[in-house]
């Protein structure tokens, strides 16, 4: 498809190859012009300065940024031997926490389960306040032993601290005070509030969570690391290709750093006047990845009355109820498409027998669904741009935990540098706590609790 002069726009990484990652920007003709990149370059180098060197608005956040010094050998081994000891005295972990504590161990196990590992091992609560989703949810532990991961910095949020007193009373009724304290981890500060109190004077096995990580980076620390652990996945594996795309991201051309190349991609569209950008995927599993994203960078832009508002949908389900609109509505959106290139299983449309079929299908006979699913995922890209919505193509060499790893680094770094491109701080969220003052006002809490 041709680009405004003629050609494909190829200093914008048409066919970007990051290593782990591989980028294509090539849809997004008629947005970008072929210097737009070039011309951002110093700006890009001047904003990664400041994120390395610590000199930005939120520089006390930033522990994220060296994945391999987030958790020492000695606390993974740790971790480790927690988790597999509480697997072996109980069926099911439920991981009690909200926003960032638990989005990313939901984005990892639901993209990666292990084979064989029951869908079901992991449940969250805390997530809401909802009386039927949590009275659904004690009836669905009813007969099965539950371990409890609650995970807060402070211990008083509301939603998981609620729902913390519940499981935890239903626990101590089942099994008594002792033993339920076997089964409960806290995730949690490491010397003060409400949560590391308790967790002290009960003695109940405790990790921490690092000062200088807030919620939505720290899947990659204890918070996510345990549950995930819990649930059978290589977590060795998920810290090594962060680590990994740590090191990519130190080189500061974008034709060669594809978090710097999407963060600059994103940001000139923006400019460009589009105001959201949906992460999209023909790949159910990401569901969750996609929430986690969206709070990822929700969170980190939405200030000052500037940022991407961050949306995101599973094709091919979703363009059979939201694909009109993103065909021919509004111009104010761009997508990008998030993909696996191998590794998928074989899976062939059946011949059914001899003569025409009046399903009228016989065309497919023979071929993988995950080639005709790739075929609709190019097609509707190519739709997609045709209808004047750009579109970026971020594929990954194999859905395991390395790779994962390295998505979830990469996006990490590019919100950082997103944010810092905007000119705000991308490591707060004052606004978040406007609604909390609102409630905490109806819900009439004293004035001297924390």
């Amino acid at each position: 498809m041709p680009g405004p002069d003629g050609g494909y726009i190829m200093s914008i990484a048409s066919v970007y190859d990051g290593g782990s990652l591989r980028l294509d920007g090539k849809l997004t003709y008629d947005f970008l012009s072929p210097t737009d990149i070039d011309e951002l370059q110093i700006r890009l180098n001047e904003v990664a300065d400041m994120l390395h060197g610590r000199t930005g608005a939120g520089s006390e956040c930033l522990g994220w940024l060296e994945p391999s010094r987030l958790v020492g050998s000695a606390e993974t081994v740790r971790l480790k031997k927690a988790a597999s000891r509480l697997k072996e005295e109980t069926d099911c972990l439920v991981v009690i926490g909200i926003g960032g504590s638990y989005l990313g161990t939901a984005a990892v196990f639901e993209a990666i389960c292990p084979d064989g590992v029951n869908p079901n091992i992991l449940q969250y609560a805390g997530t809401n306040m909802s009386a039927r989703y949590h009275t659904d949810l004690l009836a669905s532990l009813e007969n099965r032993r539950y371990g409890l991961n609650i995970i807060s910095k402070s211990g008083t949020t509301t939603e998981p601290g609620i729902a913390f007193r519940l499981l935890r009373k239903e626990l101590e009724r089942r099994i008594g005070h002792e033993l339920a304290g076997a089964q409960i981890v806290a995730t949690t500060d490491h010397a003060k509030g409400a949560l590391r109190k308790l967790a002290d004077t009960e003695g109940w096995v405790s990790f921490d969570v690092p000062d200088d990580v807030g919620g939505r980076y720290s899947v990659l620390t204890p918070v996510g690391l345990f549950p995930l652990a819990y649930a059978g996945i290589d977590i060795d594996a998920l810290v090594t290709g962060a680590i990994e795309a740590s090191i990519a991201c130190r080189e500061k051309s974008p034709n060669r750093n594809p978090a710097l190349m999407y963060a600059a991609m994103r940001h000139l569209l923006y400019k460009s006047g589009l105001q959201i950008e949906m992460l999209v995927s023909f790949e159910p599993r990401f569901a969750q990845l996609i929430e986690w994203w969206k709070q990822l960078f929700g969170e980190s832009e939405g200030k000052d009355n500037t940022g991407l508002f961050p949306a995101g949908a599973i094709y091919s389900r979703d363009l059979h109820s939201i694909g009109q609109w993103v065909q021919d509505g509004p111009r104010i959106l761009f997508e990008t498409f998030l993909s696996v290139e191998s590794g998928e299983p074989s899976l062939k449309v059946p011949s059914m027998g001899e003569g025409p079929c009046p399903d009228e299908l016989d065309y497919l006979e023979g071929r993988e669904f995950y080639e005709i699913n790739q075929d609709a995922r190019e097609a509707t890209r190519v739709a997609h741009a045709e209808g004047r919505c750009p579109n970026i193509g971020l594929y990954m060499p194999k859905l395991d935990a390395h790779n994962l790893g390295v998505l979830i680094y990469t996006f990490e770094y590019a919100c950082a540098i997103s944010g810092y491109l905007n000119e705000i701080n991308p490591f707060n969220q004052p606004g978040v706590e406007v609604y909390k003052h609102k409630m905490f006002e109806l819900l009439g809490k004293p004035d001297n609790v924390h």
